[in-house]
């Protein structure tokens, strides 16, 4: 059976916008005295919750001098507090048949618990005890530099091609707090004090800092009693909480360096600074990335890695940063392979976004994947609490989890060769060549 080209079109770009509009993701937004915005997503389809409580803090937050802050807390504050002794954090989740876990980023420190809905106050008292009473004291200090040491060793020191967010952030920024990573300096860590560490929680980790997130299986009526017993009473910061304005200034040149590694094969990367997430050329830069990197029938990956057998691996990726950050396109060259030939390949590619319009049925592909992906968010308790609590502290706009798309949709294939025009540009990137250290 034939279809006509204009009847695929439409057929393509039906199913998931209609999927995205039929199904918005409800909650409730209210305001402590004390600044802690609460964020309430009923949902009893299963009788689990979601407890989360989101920090505007990550390592853009730090002080130039004592950079690994955010991402060290993370480990610390599941220490105890005065209330919770050392270790039985996680042996309350256990015995509640809970899982709970933590990350960090540039810009936020995420905590969340999934539970039974019946054990929803346990989670709510440990995240106070968190916020209000944790144990920032020598002993579990040491304990956690040890452990974040070990963290460094095994995804960074001993990984292949595991410094290269590092090499790139030096280069790529040189004002902005964006040039060192969230893991940061061990040399800082350990010439900190007891007050550095004090002085940082009591900075930070406050409830007008903060975004608590519930979804799941349970009453309003009944959790907000709860949520007041326990947060209410926290005293907000006494002083304005640290937020950096510096604004870097334009690369104006291309960097090129090489770094040496333990690698056995070659690798190139190049990095382009990009606006922040909420400016809407980055939702044509993001839906550009997914064109060359979405999988292995993306342009990238067909080409280089498939059709010349230049690289085993190449693709693209963006950071999705509160302040503009940076695009990375990437390949790791095949086995004799010149990393000069695998940059041309890449190089080639780029060309062809900034030069050709993207074909109206490559672009309907990319829609419908894009929605595919935005919809999957969406789709557990676990991704609902984290979107909520994203939108919400990085743009004030929780309800972001249901417009967002629109700011995709809005995206033509006009924008996507503009953007690829302005900000995949030579004097607008660093390249560095990863090479082995025996070429060195």
């Amino acid at each position: 059976m034939r279809i006509s080209y204009s009847l695929l079109l439409c057929l393509l770009s039906l199913p998931f916008w209609a999927n995205a509009q039929l199904n918005p993701v409800k909650f409730e937004r209210y305001t402590l005295s004390n600044g802690l915005k609460v964020i309430l997503h009923e949902d009893h389809s299963t009788p689990i919750v979601v407890v989360s409580v989101m920090y505007h803090v990550g390592s853009k937050n730090e002080n130039p001098e004592r950079t690994g802050f955010a991402h060290f807390f993370e480990h610390l504050l599941f220490e105890g507090s005065e209330n919770v002794g050392r270790g039985e954090f996680d042996k309350y989740m256990s015995g509640a048949g809970a899982y709970n876990n933590a990350n960090t980023s540039q810009d936020r420190t995420y905590y969340y618990e999934i539970l039974p809905s019946n054990q929803v106050p346990l989670a709510l008292w440990l995240e106070s005890e968190r916020m209000l009473h944790a144990k920032v004291e020598t002993k579990g200090v040491e304990t956690q530099r040890q452990v974040v040491k070990e963290e460094r060793r095994q995804r960074i020191d001993n990984q292949p091609y595991g410094r290269f967010q590092e090499e790139m952030a030096t280069r790529l920024f040189k004002v902005h707090p964006y040039r060192w990573t969230t893991i940061g300096s061990m040399e800082h860590l350990d010439r900190a004090t007891e007050a550095d560490y004090v002085n940082f929680y009591k900075d930070f980790y406050v409830p007008n800092n903060s975004v608590l997130t519930i979804a799941g299986d349970f009453s309003p009526a009944a959790i907000k009693p709860m949520i007041q017993k326990y947060f209410g009473t926290i005293p907000q910061s006494i002083k304005p909480v640290y937020r950096p304005t510096v604004v870097e200034p334009p690369l104006g040149n291309e960097i090129r360096d090489t770094v040496y590694d333990r690698v056995q094969l070659p690798g190139i990367l190049m990095a382009y600074r990009i606006p922040a997430q909420n400016d809407p050329d980055y939702y044509a830069l993001d839906m550009l990335n997914r064109l060359l990197s979405g999988g292995q029938s993306s342009r990238i990956y067909k080409s280089v890695v498939d059709e010349q057998e230049l690289a085993v691996s190449a693709g693209s990726f963006s950071f999705s940063l509160e302040h503009p950050g940076a695009t990375i396109i990437y390949g790791i060259a095949n086995l004799g392979i010149e990393t000069s030939k695998v940059e041309a390949a890449l190089n080639a590619e780029i060309e062809k976004v900034k030069n050709e319009l993207v074909p109206e049925l490559e672009f309907q592909k990319l829609r419908n994947q894009l929605e595919v992906d935005l919809v999957d968010q969406n789709s557990t308790l676990e991704g609902i609490a984290e979107n909520l609590c994203t939108f919400e502290i990085m743009y004030g706009d929780a309800n972001l989890i249901n417009t967002d798309i629109n700011r995709y949709l809005k995206v033509t294939r006009q924008d996507l060769q503009r953007v690829a025009q302005k900000y995949l540009n030579n004097n607008n990137r660093v390249v560095l060549y990863w090479l082995p250290e025996q070429k060195q």
